[in-house]
């Protein structure tokens, strides 16, 4: 019995001892430098506006801790990284960790150069239609098939007609008067009108009888492009047999976007290159501008000739074109990724040195191989940011910079009394006057605030005056002033 009370009274002491210990570790003082929760205390001597997460830096917090957004600590803004008036300061390490990077602004000439696409199509100049010159039967046909290649001189078809048959006789009786060459002459004009070749008329003229049949010949090489006559089928005249495609010299129909094309004029430099003959880049130039604008793609049609003696550019093929145009004038040059278009301006931001950035409205030129004319707004040598963008942007956004950049903001003042607030959640509700000036009868309702800062030291219940400003869809407060209690 002794021998159990001595072990329960040692196992009472061991606990006792333990917990002792337990409460002395959690007494022990943080570390220097942590707020007991594992966040570094400021430095002394340097307020902290706010604190907030690098990645999503347009939402502020009042105090120290883990971001709601990322596995990582939230960041002080300090207030001395506000820097000279225009300017937003961002940490060099957190510029570090995203990767934020900046290139020079070089003056130099870029080179007209447009790189788009096009494809092959027959040289029209270089089409020609066989049709029948008189009335008759059509008895052969040489050629069947459409696309059916051609050689100039080869025949083509074979056609029966009474009235060409009779101009021959006729043609064979003038010949038996030899003196009347008036005679003569009118009866051979009148076979080469109705078709007969040459060689057929002195075939007559030599003494031949008259041909029952009269043969057409191609008078191009190339292909049928259409074939309308049949085999015994009934032609009258001027009806169409057939159309031909001489290939020998085609056209490229390229298209070039509408700010690329006021440099582009007949006579400029054209390579072509084609996936059927990787490898090979063909020479030439433009030939012709059409008039006709593509406002769905928002394109000109450029055509560019170019000999084709190996039949080896087929209509249709798809083509790869480069248009030359020399080098422009001595302009800003930046790269194309540093320019933030936001459809009613574009811009750059300015690296300052030492973790400031300056946005710059500017004007943009032409752009080739990956840089962009900058025609005003930026001087040579500044250093413009190419990556990491956002963060510096939205920095810019909260302070008002970008929107300053298009001149004053236009405001409007109401008056109210504050209904509730909340200036560690952005929080804001008032009973205002009514605002004729944007016709806003009198009401309460929440509002946005530009700053959560702005927010400081009010209470509910408080008479106050306050400015409204417009962004995007909605109203925002961007001042607001407590009214002096009457004495």
């Amino acid at each position: 019995m002794n021998s159990i009370v001595k072990i329960l009274v040692s196992l009472l002491l061991g606990l006792g001892l333990g917990g002792t210990g337990v409460w002395l570790v959690l007494k022990q003082p943080a570390p220097h430098g942590q707020d007991g929760h594992g966040q570094a205390e400021a430095p002394a001597g340097r307020p902290i506006l706010y604190w907030y997460d690098p990645m999503v830096p347009d939402q502020h917090f009042d105090k120290p801790g883990k971001s709601p957004f990322m596995d990582m600590d939230l960041v002080p803004k300090y207030a001395d990284e506000a820097g000279p008036a225009g300017t937003v300061r961002i940490d060099p390490r957190t510029l570090q960790n995203l990767g934020v990077r900046t290139a020079p602004a070089e003056e130099d000439r870029l080179w007209r150069r447009v790189d788009t696409v096009g494809t092959v199509q027959v040289d029209e100049n270089r089409i020609r239609v066989v049709q029948a010159r008189a009335s008759g039967y059509i008895e052969r046909l040489h050629v069947r098939a459409v696309n059916a290649p051609v050689r100039r001189g080869q025949p083509l078809a074979e056609v029966y007609s009474p009235d060409l048959f009779a101009a021959q006789e006729e043609y064979r009786l003038a010949l038996q008067h030899p003196d009347d060459p008036a005679l003569i002459g009118a009866a051979r004009q009148k076979l080469l009108f109705l078709g007969l070749a040459p060689a057929q008329v002195e075939h007559i003229a030599a003494g031949g009888p008259a041909q029952r049949r009269v043969v057409y010949y191609a008078p191009v090489s190339g292909v049928v492009s259409e074939l309308v006559a049949r085999e015994g089928a009934s032609v009258s005249d001027g009806s169409p047999l057939m159309t031909l495609s001489d290939l020998s010299r085609v056209w490229i129909m390229a298209q070039v976007p509408e700010d690329q094309a006021d440099w582009i004029v007949p006579g400029k430099d054209a390579e072509v290159r084609l996936p059927s003959r990787p490898g090979v880049t063909l020479d030439g130039k433009v030939d012709y501008i059409y008039p006709e604008f593509n406002r769905s793609a928002r394109t000109l049609q450029v055509r560019i000739a170019l000999a084709n003696p190996d039949l080896a550019l087929k209509p249709g093929m798809y083509a790869e074109v480069t248009l030359y145009g020399g080098a422009s004038a001595p302009a800003v040059l930046v790269p194309s990724e540093a320019v933030i278009a936001t459809g009613k301006r574009s811009l750059v931001l300015v690296a300052e040195g030492q973790g400031r950035f300056r946005p710059a409205v500017v004007k943009t030129g032409m752009q080739n191989d990956g840089r962009t004319q900058i025609l005003a707004g930026l001087q040579p040598g500044e250093q413009v940011v190419v990556s990491g963008q956002f963060l510096i942007e939205s920095e810019a956004n909260l302070k008002g910079l970008l929107a300053r950049l298009e001149g004053p903001e236009q405001t409007w003042r109401g008056s109210g009394r504050i209904t509730a607030v909340n200036a560690a959640e952005g929080l804001l509700e008032m009973a205002h006057a009514p605002i004729p000036a944007i016709d806003w009868p009198a009401m309460t309702m929440p509002f946005d605030v530009a700053s959560a800062g702005l927010l400081e030291g009010l209470k509910v219940g408080q008479e106050v005056d306050f400015d409204l400003a417009r962004r995007g869809d909605g109203y925002v407060v961007v001042a607001i002033h407590a009214r002096e209690s009457a004495p």
